[in-house]
C-alpha cells in the first residue's frame, strides 16, 4: 500500500494510526501543504487528487480518498482487529463520534481554511491561531460532555479497545495543544488520548515520527 500524506495533517495522522493498529506496512510518500508552494497543486498529485487534499491511499488497483472512508475499507478488508463494532447501533455511535471530529471541528482549523482567513480577511497569525481554539473548544466542549456522560465509553472512546473514533481524536486533541487549548476544561478527552498515546500504534503515527517532520 502506498499513502500520499502530510506529517501535521490530523486526517492523514487518522489513516496512520488505523493502519499501525492493523499492522499493516505501507510506503510513506510525503505531499509537503507549504513546500513548493504547496504540492498537493502539482499536476501529477491532482491526478489522483483533484481536490488537491490528503491523504490517499493506493491499494492495488483502488485509489481511495477521504481519511474515514479509507478506514472503513481498511476494515472491511482486513478486518482484525475491528475498528468499528460488531452491531448497528455500536457502528453508529463510532461514526458519529468520528464525524463530530471529522466533519464539525477539523475543516474549520485546516491549513486552506486558514490561508482564506488570512488572505481575504486580513487576520494574522494571532487571530488565525483565535479562531481554530474557538472551534476547537466549541466541539470539544460538547464531545466532553457526551464521551463524559455515555454508558458505552470503557477505555476508549467506545468500549475497551481502540475505534475509528479514537482515530479522529488523537490528531484533534494533537491539534488543539498546537494551538493553545486548555485541555485541563476535557478531562475525558485528556484522558482517552494518553491511553491511546501509551499504545505504540497512535504514538508512531505522531507527526513528530514522520519522515517529513519539520
Amino acid at each position: 500500500m502506498k499513502l500520499y500524506n502530510y506529517f501535521r495533517s490530523s486526517a492523514s495522522y487518522r489513516v496512520r494510526i488505523a493502519l499501525n493498529l492493523k499492522g499493516l506496512p505501507y510506503e510513506y510518500l510525503s505531499v509537503h501543504l507549504t513546500r513548493d508552494g504547496g504540492q498537493q497543486f502539482a499536476p501529477e498529485y491532482r491526478g489522483i487528487a483533484p481536490e488537491a487534499l490528503v491523504p490517499v491511499l493506493v491499494d492495488g488497483e483502488a485509489t481511495l480518498h477521504q481519511s474515514l472512508a479509507i478506514i472503513e475499507y481498511l476494515d472491511e478488508t482486513r478486518p482484525h482487529p475491528p475498528l468499528l463494532p460488531a452491531d448497528a447501533a455500536g457502528r453508529a455511535a463510532v461514526r458519529a463520534l468520528a464525524f463530530d471530529i471529522a466533519c464539525d471541528i477539523a475543516p474549520l482549523g485546516n491549513l486552506r481554511v486558514l490561508k482564506y482567513l488570512g488572505a481575504n480577511f486580513g487576520l494574522q497569525k494571532e487571530g488565525t491561531d483565535a479562531w481554530v481554539r474557538h472551534w476547537i473548544g466549541t466541539g470539544f466542549d460538547a464531545l466532553e460532555t457526551r464521551l463524559a456522560q455515555s454508558p458505552a465509553r470503557g477505555k476508549f472512546c467506545y468500549g475497551d479497545a481502540p475505534t475509528m473514533a479514537d482515530t479522529a481524536l488523537v490528531p484533534q486533541v494533537f491539534n488543539a495543544r498546537r494551538f493553545g487549548v486548555d485541555m485541563s476544561r476535557y478531562p475525558a478527552i485528556a484522558e482517552i488520548d494518553a491511553r491511546c498515546n501509551a499504545l505504540a500504534a497512535f504514538a508512531d503515527a505522531a507527526p513528530a515520527k514522520q519522515p517529513d517532520a519539520e
